[in-house]
């Protein structure tokens, strides 16, 4: 196992031992046999599994740990899983991550990259390209869905978006608001018509299209959002440093691999550190003064 640790703990040490005091002090021997990963329903349960194996798969031959994947119905559930010790590391979005930071003792370690291997995504909202809905004036009345309550982009930003830049209550703007529960299902949502307006992001929406789920060209996008910090890989704060710096080089190494970045359908991982979401913690704290304002 030591001969696999070797690219690993170089790879990562160059950029966690700072951020990681006492690396030099945990050894292997400290490390769980098993680990488990929690994996947000972006797309629903299944595909977030299916999504999560090639993380799976790079953490066990790096590592030579088993990796025990985990799914839930809904944020919530990976943020509890974590507060309560029965998952070791989660891929979250930027929100649930910083629910996680503050709830479950969660420190993330790397950050998703899109295609262009920009360290971010755009929100935006979604309706289907023959409804005649093309602007924000034109939703007004209709169904809107959200994703989940922990989503960045499929709620803490729209929801900013309607209380600072448009002055309005989206309880009264709109006929009726759902939450979906992922992305994957807002998206279908809109194409099929349950729902004529949604928040969603770009990367999601690549993934719905690329699996043949949806095409562009069933979409209008009449709001993006400015850009979002990349959703990250969390630890938990408790596990040995030196496990924490493997877990980040093994999935650094993913950026080598064409074929899972295939299946996870982005631009690989770079480092980031709790710092990177301070954006999100201020624009939760934008959604709430802007609330007590209505």
């Amino acid at each position: 196992m030591f001969g696999k640790l070797t690219k690993v703990f170089l790879a990562a040490a160059l950029v966690l031992a700072l951020a990681l005091p006492g690396v030099a002090n945990a050894g292997p021997k400290e490390w769980p046999t098993t680990l488990k990963l929690g994996f947000i329903p972006t797309e629903g349960a299944a595909d977030s599994a299916k999504r999560a194996q090639p993380i799976a798969k790079q953490l066990e031959k790096d590592l030579g740990v088993k990796i025990e994947v985990f799914t839930a119905s809904d944020y919530n559930g990976i943020i509890t899983a974590m507060a309560n010790n029965h998952i070791d590391l989660a891929y979250y979005g930027p929100k649930s991550y910083v629910e996680a930071s503050e709830k479950a003792n969660a420190d993330a370690v790397v950050m998703e990259l899109n295609k262009d291997g920009q360290p971010g995504y755009t929100g935006i909202i979604i309706t289907k390209r023959d409804s005649g809905i093309t602007d924000m004036e034109k939703a007004k009345g209709k169904t809107f869905a959200f994703t989940d309550p922990n989503s960045t982009s499929g709620y803490l930003v729209p929801n900013v978006i309607f209380a600072r830049d448009m002055k309005v209550d989206p309880e009264k703007y709109f006929k009726e608001i759902r939450f979906s529960g992922s992305h994957g299902a807002s998206i279908l949502a809109v194409k099929n018509g349950s729902v004529e307006v949604a928040a969603t992001n770009n990367i999601d929406l690549d993934r719905m299209i690329e699996k043949g789920a949806a095409s562009l060209d069933d979409f209008n996008i009449i709001k993006r959002s400015d850009l979002i910090p990349g959703a990250p890989i969390a630890v938990r704060k408790d596990l040995p440093a030196s496990l924490k710096v493997a877990i980040a080089g093994s999935l650094l190494n993913i950026n080598d691999d064409p074929e899972a970045l295939q299946v996870l359908q982005n631009g690989g991982y770079r480092h980031t550190n709790d710092k990177d979401y301070d954006m999100i913690r201020y624009l939760k704290r934008l959604k709430a003064e802007l609330a007590k304002k209505k």
